[in-house]
């Protein structure tokens, strides 16, 4: 059961139920809702998370599983449809989930998931998965990397401290709805 109570569109101030009403119902919005300042602005940055990168989206999808298999299951559970959607196979989202995250990956996917598990571990991305994924992608495509990984650890941190409820997932279509 969530500490916190979920924001309801009808109780909520007028930015954020105008923003809560143009998103589907899931208590991750309503959760972060509860920082109304923060909330608008925190969604505005999912949103180019999600949509606006130059990362291939299969990429950022491995990324995020990566994060929520380490991290928080609720967002495994919310990406596994949209990395399907995005190209990641069925075989490779179960030997990730199995704790295989080399053998059915390309190069550039065993670097991002290599870097990705650094970030979540301890932050200390060793010299050798950096060179790794440094070789495969540009500059701009790493820092999109990091941004990503970080910032859903920092989402999977505030929901485990939270205690979110499970949520089914939203699945694709749910990417656009979260651009404000």
């Amino acid at each position: 059961m969530a500490r916190v109570t979920y924001v309801d569109p009808q109780n909520a101030p007028e930015e954020t139920a105008r923003a809560l009403q143009r998103l589907p119902t899931a208590n991750v919005f309503g959760l972060v809702a509860q920082a109304r300042t923060a909330f608008v602005p925190w969604l505005r940055l999912g949103g180019a998370l999600l949509n606006d990168l130059s990362l291939p989206a299969s990429l950022r999808e491995l990324a995020i599983l990566q994060v929520g298999r380490l991290a928080q299951r609720y967002e495994w559970d919310q990406h596994v449809p949209i990395a399907v959607a995005a190209g990641i196979t069925e075989t490779q989202i179960a030997a990730l989930e199995g704790g295989d995250d080399t053998t059915p990956f390309d190069d550039v996917q065993r670097a991002v998931l290599s870097f990705v598990a650094d970030m979540v571990r301890d932050g200390d991305v060793s010299d050798a998965d950096y060179a790794a994924l440094s070789g495969l992608l540009d500059e701009q495509q790493i820092v999109e990397v990091a941004l990503v990984a970080a910032h859903y650890l920092g989402l999977a941190r505030l929901m485990t401290a939270l205690r979110i409820d499970p949520d089914e997932p939203m699945g694709p279509g749910a990417l656009r709805a979260t651009t404000t």
